[in-house]
């Protein structure tokens, strides 16, 4: 059986995964100050590529990371990573920007570097669609919610409670118990013929902006925060994420949604959203 390294862009070059290297000092690694974007390929071609680099560059001037590379330059490096990737079915993406290293340990200098790593598509567990999946819910806010940056702390620790309650995500509540969104995914939930999604306070999710553009004319939808409360008398409920797509939830915390099946909307979007994406595959649609 053949073995196949992946191939990573790092700093300007094209490395085997065995030999990508990151130095000890830069304040990614010190600090957790950096910023990535994580998207999927359908047949080969990244999804919405140019929007996940606009998140990439506003999540690094929310936290004040100078990048050194236009969209445009990105864009064609995470391109060339695709192609030099040849023996995956299809692909997941990284792209990453450090903070760089700085004299005092604390300081951006503006010498980040860019990484982009291409790894095989990992598939999820078909139960999650079919069935639905638990969640939970956790009493935190993330700092510089707008911003994705590598300082998953928050993350990792609600995560760790997830699963060790048999859930497949964890969703971050404000201090009136109102969900946010979750460590990789935003929420959504549909009340009769309208649904409702966290307005603001969030990371703005390509996935989850694609999503409102296939359902707009279906439904009214309502920007707003979903109350823990509220959850009883909610029909539907389900995540969306580059990464997960779409996963119907039948139960947050300890509360059953509807019967505890995956609803007929939600059911219906992701009959949407394979659609969709096969069609975006074949560049038959943006």
């Amino acid at each position: 059986m053949d073995t196949y390294y992946d191939t990573y862009y790092i700093d300007g070059k094209f490395v085997s995964e065995d030999k990508a290297t990151l130095s000890v000092k830069d304040i990614t690694v010190l600090r957790g100050f950096g910023v990535f974007d994580f998207l999927i390929t359908y047949n080969k071609r990244p999804f919405r590529l140019e929007k996940h680099v606009a998140r990439l560059e506003n999540s690094a001037r929310h936290i004040g990371l100078e990048l050194n590379h236009s969209n445009k330059e990105i864009c064609d490096i995470v391109m060339q990573t695709i192609e030099r990737n040849p023996h995956h079915k299809e692909d997941n993406i990284r792209i990453v920007y450090t903070g760089g290293i700085s004299p005092d340990g604390v300081t951006p200098q503006g010498n980040g570097i860019l990484m982009v790593m291409v790894t095989p598509k990992h598939e999820l567990p078909d139960w999650w669609y079919t069935q639905g999946a638990k969640i939970i819910t956790v009493d935190i806010e993330r700092f510089i919610p707008q911003a994705k940056s590598t300082n998953y702390l928050s993350a990792i620790f609600a995560q760790q409670k997830a699963s060790s309650l048999g859930a497949v995500e964890a969703i971050y509540k404000d201090k009136d118990n109102r969900l946010l969104e979750g460590t990789t995914t935003n929420i959504f939930a549909f009340k009769g013929t309208t649904l409702i999604t966290p307005p603001d306070g969030i990371l703005p999710g390509v996935t989850r902006g694609a999503v409102l553009e296939l359902l707009e004319k279906k439904y009214d939808i309502v920007l707003d925060f979903i109350p823990q409360a509220d959850l009883a008398d909610i029909d539907e409920v389900f995540i969306a994420a580059s990464n997960k797509e779409i996963v119907p939830v039948i139960q947050v915390d300890d509360t059953v949604i509807s019967d505890g099946k995956p609803g007929e909307k939600t059911l219906a979007l992701m009959a949407d959203w394979n659609a969709y994406t096969t069609a975006y595959g074949l560049g038959e649609t943006e």
